[in-house]
């Protein structure tokens, strides 16, 4: 009945949206997204407590970034804020090491078209990810909460884990570690690295909070898909929410997709990025054993 009730609300405030729908409207959605890192083992038994919170804050820059995302009816594209780095901002260790050779841009999205087209950069080179949009199995759930102005209707969907995904990395568990430290020891070629250090989740919850009192089916990043735009996404350790939305705003919205860079599939990339991965494990694991 609950169930029913929820559909039957979410209905009326389509209704009540024709308007937006029946005119040309666009958009700007602002949202601040918080990655969570687990630092309890970060470094192990050599690291000091206040180590552990120095890289936490150095990291800060990395986890917690603000966006915008531009939207009319089939398109949006979404845009990290640009802010100045605070002194000694940089750092993190290799995790961080890592997640900072990766800098992504703009993202395009065509709901229409379903084409996603990623603005990347990757140890100074330039790409240009298109594929298709991300497919996600959305179930509604029975749950509603106001954010901000507008009722948010809650779904939910399962998302499979990407090796790339850093933000959802996590240490690997130790008695793995423990296994995997007993056949190093037996091979002395293996060495430490990042990828032997962490994992990411083959599986990750996703949760999604969208209001249908703007009736677009639009999302932050990869997100979409809902008869509504959403509002709220935790995925994770990370967490997305809108903090400010602009509905017409008297500067006309210009969403254009990315165009520069060399255009690669999201599998062509990610084939790209695990070879250099692996390039550049080999050069320092071979550095290492030259010092010995």
């Amino acid at each position: 009945m609950k169930s029913l009730s929820i559909k039957f609300f979410s209905f009326l405030i389509l209704l009540a949206s024709g308007t937006l729908m029946a005119q040309d409207f666009q958009g700007r959605a602002h949202y601040m997204s918080k990655t969570t890192v687990d630092m309890s083992n970060f470094g192990g038994n050599q690291m000091s407590e206040q180590q552990r919170r120095m890289i936490a804050e150095r990291m800060k820059s990395m986890l917690e970034k603000s966006y915008i995302l531009s939207f009319n009816r089939t398109e949006s594209i979404y845009k990290e804020e640009e802010k100045l780095e605070a002194p000694g901002g940089g750092g993190g260790g290799r995790m961080g090491g890592m997640m900072g050779s990766f800098t992504a841009g703009p993202q395009y999205k065509n709901v229409k078209d379903q084409v996603l087209i990623q603005d990347q950069e990757f140890f100074g080179k330039q790409f240009l990810i298109k594929d298709s949009i991300p497919q996600l199995e959305w179930k509604m759930e029975n749950e509603s909460k106001q954010i901000g102005q507008y009722l948010s209707f809650k779904a939910t969907a399962i998302k499979k884990g990407d090796d790339l995904d850093f933000a959802n990395m996590r240490r690997r568990n130790r008695d793995t570690d423990q296994r995997n430290d007993s056949n190093k020891s037996k091979d002395s070629t293996k060495s430490n690295s990042t990828t032997d250090e962490f994992e990411v989740p083959k599986e990750i919850v996703i949760t999604a909070w969208y209001t249908p009192q703007i009736p677009v089916n639009q999302g932050p990043g990869e997100y979409w898909g809902l008869p509504g735009l959403i509002l709220e996404v935790n995925a994770g350790r990370t967490t997305i929410l809108c903090t400010k939305i602009e509905i017409n705003p008297s500067d006309k919205i210009d969403i254009k997709a990315p165009s520069k860079g060399k255009e690669v599939t999201k599998k062509e990339y990610e084939t790209i990025v695990k070879e250099k991965t692996e390039e550049m494990r080999e050069m320092y694991g071979g550095r290492g054993r030259g010092r010995n």
